[in-house]
């Protein structure tokens, strides 16, 4: 067993290693291609600081890659988001150095991406970029000795964009979320069950009659809106993009501005990965008893402070459930301190799903161990060959086949002589 950790407990290790094997049932696209690393080492000699949920389907993906011949750290990319037995397991059993406590302050958060990053790391794997930033806010000394990394998650990409449009990113980094077998399936149908689930476990509400107000309609929020209305809710959506809001619309939603939005809500989610999406101006309005919940990467979608500051008292009534009692008598609830509503009440996207995003990453780190001499310092998509062979594995695992196009149809379709 390793000596580097920071972790819960030690002795939940054994409950964890089951958790792990639970989720690894729903994950057959890692399974296979472990066996595959497990005969080729692709990853042999990298050294890999991982910065991700750290949850039952990261530890078998932690796994793959440790199979594939990395020796990899891990910390958590969220403070509410580890699972404390899970973390224990890969300590235990897989003798990795974990970093990572759920419910850990700011300070330890990140004193664990430093430790992580301790290992001179040739690559790093990140949810949410919170690694790659330290990297090149705090430890350039360390930038040269990079080869690249992925990126996990809509915020992450977003702040990586953002740095490689400045000229300020100093490696290749592989936009995992933006792969279609990750963002059409583990962001629409992942986040929109486990959002659902954690809001329920939070709070035991009924969703049903309930107006439900789901701020944006990317890929997360369309799963939300969707599952929200499975549930019997009345949906309303708020965008600020045109044709996201007609597509909203046009798939049955009612569509408006947050302002009136406001007034009439009963629960709200956020998932757009920008600053004060529910702000002081709503507040203002909202209902006594509103409940508020956030499925964006950080803990800004709702301005806490604001909230913080009209209220009189803020006491925890349930397990992830906040009660802001308002200066004007009403009161408002905040799940999970305002952090990703899926795993701070949850257990985060079912492993089916997560069998695809995670198997874009251990591809993706292959793929940038084998192209890195041809690589720039930008954000890349995960190339399409990638994207086709998971799909074709999952559905192999599912036992779904489809058709092949014939001879006849490949010439047509690469043809341009035959009109009407």
């Amino acid at each position: 067993m390793t000596q580097n950790y920071d972790i819960k407990d030690l002795e939940l290790a054994e409950k964890g290693r089951y958790r792990m094997q639970w989720a690894a049932k729903e994950m057959p696209v890692l399974d296979l291609i472990e066996e595959r690393f497990r005969q080729e080492q692709p990853l042999r000699g990298l050294r890999m600081a991982a910065c991700l949920h750290v949850t039952a389907e990261t530890a078998n993906l932690m796994r793959v890659l440790q199979a594939g011949g990395a020796e990899v750290a891990l910390s958590a990319s969220n403070p509410l988001s580890t699972q404390d037995d899970v973390a224990a397991a890969l300590v235990a059993y897989y003798e990795m150095p974990v970093y990572a406590i759920k419910g850990e302050n700011n300070e330890t958060y990140y004193k664990h991406l430093n430790a992580v990053l301790d290992i001179k790391p040739h690559m790093t794997m990140d949810d949410g970029c919170d690694l790659v930033s330290t990297l090149h806010k705090t430890r350039t000394e360390l930038l040269p000795g990079i080869l690249g990394g992925t990126e996990e998650t809509t915020t992450g990409v977003i702040r990586l964009r953002a740095m490689a449009a400045e000229g300020a990113l100093k490696f290749p980094v592989m936009a995992v979320n933006d792969a279609m077998t990750k963002h059409l399936f583990d962001n629409r149908y992942g986040t929109g069950q486990s959002t659902i689930d954690g809001i329920i476990r939070a709070t035991n509400v009924l969703l049903a009659g309930k107006n439900f107000v789901v701020a944006g309609y990317g890929w997360c929020s369309r799963g939300i809106a969707s599952r929200a209305r499975g549930m019997g809710a009345n949906v309303i959506v708020t965008e600020i993009q045109p044709l996201s809001a007609l597509e909203a619309v046009m798939d049955g939603f009612r569509v408006m501005p947050m302002r009136e939005a406001a007034v009439v809500g009963d629960i709200f989610c956020s998932a757009t990965g920008d600053i004060h999406v529910f702000d002081k101006s709503h507040f203002e309005v909202m209902k006594d008893g509103a409940i508020l919940a956030n499925s964006g990467h950080f803990n800004v979608e709702v301005n806490i402070p604001a909230l913080e500051g009209m209220s009189s008292e803020v006491r925890r009534v349930r397990e992830f459930l906040d009660e802001y009692h308002l200066e004007d008598g009403r009161k408002l609830y905040l799940i999970g301190e305002g952090r990703l509503v899926n795993l701070a009440a949850a257990e985060g996207h079912p492993s089916a799903v997560m069998d695809m995003s995670f198997a874009n990453q251990a591809l993706a780190a292959e793929f940038i161990v084998s192209h890195r001499e041809q690589l720039q310092n930008k954000v890349y998509t995960v190339p399409v060959e990638i994207d086709q062979e998971i799909a074709r594995l999952k559905l192999n695992a599912m036992g779904i086949r489809i058709d092949t196009l014939t001879v006849e149809q490949q010439e047509y379709l690469n043809s341009w002589q035959e009109g009407t």
